[in-house]
This record gives C-alpha cells, sequence and structure tokens, in this order.
C-alpha cells in the first residue's frame, strides 16, 4: 500500500484500512469512519460497530466489561494498526490510543506521528 500524496486521500486510505481491519479482526466493522489531521495527530472517528454480544453486555450494563476488553484487543493489535497508519503517512508512529464510547456507540483512535522534517507541512 504506497501513501497517498495528499492528505484528504490519506485521511480516507488511513478510515478504509481501519475499517477493514476491524471487519477482519472482531467479525464486524464500524458502519461509518472518519479520519482528521492536526498537526502531527491522526485521530480517527468510528461510529458503531459493536458485536451482537457487546450489544447485549452493554444492554445488561456490563458497559466497563465491554470497554475492559474492547480497549484491551486494541493494545494486542496496537501494532498491526500503527503499522497500517505509519505507511498511509509515510511517518512513524510514536504513540497510539484507543477510546471506546458507549452511548452513542463511538470509538476514537489517535495516532501522534513522528514530526515532519523541518520545513515539512502536513
Amino acid at each position: 500500500m504506497s501513501a497517498p500524496a495528499d492528505p484528504g486521500g490519506q485521511r480516507a486510505a488511513i478510515s478504509n484500512a481501519i475499517v477493514a481491519l476491524f471487519k477482519e479482526f472482531y467479525g464486524k466493522g464500524p458502519v461509518a469512519a472518519k479520519a482528521y489531521f492536526n498537526d502531527d495527530w491522526v485521530f480517527v472517528v468510528l461510529d458503531g460497530g459493536l458485536t451482537r454480544n457487546e450489544e447485549t453486555l452493554v444492554e445488561a450494563g456490563e458497559q466497563a466489561l465491554v470497554r475492559e476488553v474492547r480497549l484491551r484487543f486494541q493494545e494486542v493489535m496496537a501494532e498491526r494498526i500503527c503499522a497500517i497508519v505509519a505507511e498511509i503517512t509515510g511517518r512513524q508512529v510514536l504513540n497510539y490510543h484507543s477510546q471506546l464510547l458507549l452511548n452513542p456507540v463511538n470509538s476514537v483512535e489517535m495516532f501522534l506521528l513522528a514530526p515532519l522534517p523541518d520545513g515539512q507541512r502536513s
């Protein structure tokens, strides 16, 4: 996968790649995704995407359990997720964090990229 030259193409490529990864490993992906760039940060906001068993647990008041399992799985997947973002942007990912929100169901994937060389802009 080569890095698209324009930021809009990179944003779309990152969103699509993360949705595909979620579908592959969760069996279900988010219904929508959008990536945002802010200086050396990339934020990807994903709408929906809980599995049926996670939805059942949330309905039973087990939000903390769903969040704990989902975030632990994201930690296990961090290397794979960061590699995708690094490949698309052409920049090293220095740090990654995932956050799950349950009302409404959204998740936010946050990536801190290595700074660009002096004089270059993202």
